[in-house]
């Protein structure tokens, strides 16, 4: 595999943690006159003293499956893991991209209840962009693969 292919995915386990840190959102709250920013680390905090099953779901797509994909890629790119098991990454990878999605539906139900504004920040942009380099890069690794 190309070394290319390989520095780019390690790159991968640095921006994961600063995506999970940074802020990916700032919720007004009119009523109240509360303001916060949410990152991915605090949202899951909030919801593990409120809700665990579904914290420990959250966990699994938001930090997890990402992180596993990076890692298993990192070994079929060193030659440490058979490249069959790409297509497994693969599926993990696409779990990962299921919490990009429910934050965008919160967003979109949030400012439909009147209540408040949420303003998507930076975080959101690095996290998702991490999310789709990991599936590009796995794409990637596949194509070269197939070459030889």
């Amino acid at each position: 595999m190309p070394l290319a292919l390989a520095l780019a995915n390690l790159s991968l386990l640095a921006l994961f943690p600063l995506a999970w840190f940074a802020p990916l959102m700032q919720v007004r709250l009119w009523r109240w006159g509360a303001e916060r920013e949410v990152s991915v680390l605090s949202g899951l905090q909030a919801l593990w003293a409120e809700e665990p099953a579904l914290a420990l779901l959250v966990t699994f797509f938001a930090i997890v499956a990402p992180t596993v994909k990076v890692l298993g890629l990192a070994l079929v790119h060193f030659r440490l893991l058979s490249p069959r098991l790409l297509v497994a990454l693969f599926w993990v990878g696409r779990l990962a991209m299921a919490d990009v999605f429910l934050i965008a539906v919160w967003i979109v139900a949030f400012k439909g209840l009147g209540i408040g504004q949420v303003t998507v920040l930076w975080g959101l942009w690095l996290f998702t962009g991490c999310i789709l380099a990991a599936l590009m890069l796995s794409l990637a690794t596949e194509v070269q693969r197939r070459r030889g």
